[in-house]
C-alpha cells in the first residue's frame, strides 16, 4: 500500500520538470492525480498517459495560475471530477531574469503573478474544501534563493521569498482545521529551465555546491512525497531546502 492511498492531489505546473516527477511520485504512491499546465496540448497529454498507465485515476487541466478566476474554476472541475482534494502542490512557476536596472514592469509583474498571486489563487479556492474535510496538505515551491537573494533575479527571488510568508501565515491560520502548509525551497536542480544556462556558467555553480552537483527532480519529488503523507502530519510551516548544502 502506497504512502498516498486513497488521497487526491493536484498539482499546477505539471506537465513537465519538477512538477511532473511530484506527480509521477505521487501517482506511483498510490495517490489519484489532478495537474494543471497553461495548455492541454502533446506535452500535458503525455504526461496525463503516464500517470494513467501507473493504474492511478489522473486528469489534466489547461489553467492560467495567474489568473484568480482559473484556480477557482479548476479547483471546482477538480472536486467534480475527483471528490476531494488531500493535497495541493502551489509548483507554477516562470523566470524572467535581469538585472534590476534593465528589468521592466512587464516582467516585475509577470514572474509575481505565476509564482506568486498563483499561490494565493489556488490556496484561496482550495481551502474550503479543506476546511470542511477537516485534513489536506498544501505544499508550496520556494527556492534558496527566496532566502539568500540572487544578483539579477530580484523578481524571482521576491516571488520565491513571499511564498515562505505566506506559506507560514497559512500554517497558523488553518492549522487548527488539521490543515498543514509547508515549503520546499529547491538549490540548483536539472530542468529544462536550467538546461539553457551555458555549460560554464553551470558548473561553476555545480563546483560552489557542497554535494559538487545539480539536484534531480526526483529529489525534489520525494520531500513533496514526505509532506503530502502522514509521515509529515505534525510538520507545518516549514521550509525544507533541497538544495545539497547550497547556501545553508
Amino acid at each position: 500500500m502506497g504512502l498516498l492511498e486513497n488521497k487526491v492531489a493536484l498539482v499546477t505546473g505539471a506537465s513537465k520538470g519538477i512538477g511532473k516527477q511530484i506527480a509521477l511520485a505521487y501517482a506511483n504512491e498510490g495517490a489519484q492525480v489532478a495537474f494543471t499546465d497553461l495548455n492541454r496540448d502533446e506535452v500535458m497529454e503525455e504526461t496525463e498517459k503516464e500517470l494513467l498507465a501507473i493504474g492511478v485515476k489522473a486528469k489534466g487541466y489547461a489553467s492560467n495560475a495567474a489568473s484568480f478566476e482559473d484556480g477557482e474554476r479548476v479547483v471546482e472541475e477538480v472536486i467534480k471530477e475527483f471528490g476531494r482534494i488531500d493535497i495541493l502542490v502551489n509548483n507554477a512557476g516562470i523566470t524572467k531574469d535581469n538585472l534590476l536596472m534593465r528589468m521592466s514592469e512587464k516582467d516585475w509583474d509577470a514572474v509575481i503573478a505565476v509564482n506568486l498571486k498563483s499561490v494565493f489563487n489556488l490556496t484561496h479556492a482550495v481551502q474550503k474544501y479543506m476546511i470542511k474535510q477537516r485534513c489536506g496538505s498544501i505544499i508550496n515551491m520556494s527556492s534558496v534563493v527566496g532566502v539568500s537573494g540572487n544578483a539579477g533575479q530580484a523578481n524571482y527571488s521576491a516571488s520565491k521569498a513571499g511564498i515562505i510568508g505566506f506559506t507560514k501565515s497559512v500554517a497558523k491560520e488553518l492549522g487548527s482545521r488539521n490543515i498543514r502548509s509547508n515549503a520546499i525551497a529547491p538549490g540548483f536542480i536539472i530542468t529544462d529551465m536550467t538546461a539553457k544556462i551555458p555549460e560554464d556558467a553551470r558548473k561553476a555553480w555545480e563546483a560552489s555546491i557542497p554535494m559538487k552537483r545539480g539536484g534531480k527532480p526526483e529529489e525534489v519529488a520525494k520531500v513533496a512525497v514526505f509532506l503530502g503523507s502522514d509521515l509529515s502530519s505534525y510538520v507545518s510551516g516549514q521550509v525544507i531546502h533541497v538544495c545539497g548544502a547550497m547556501n545553508c
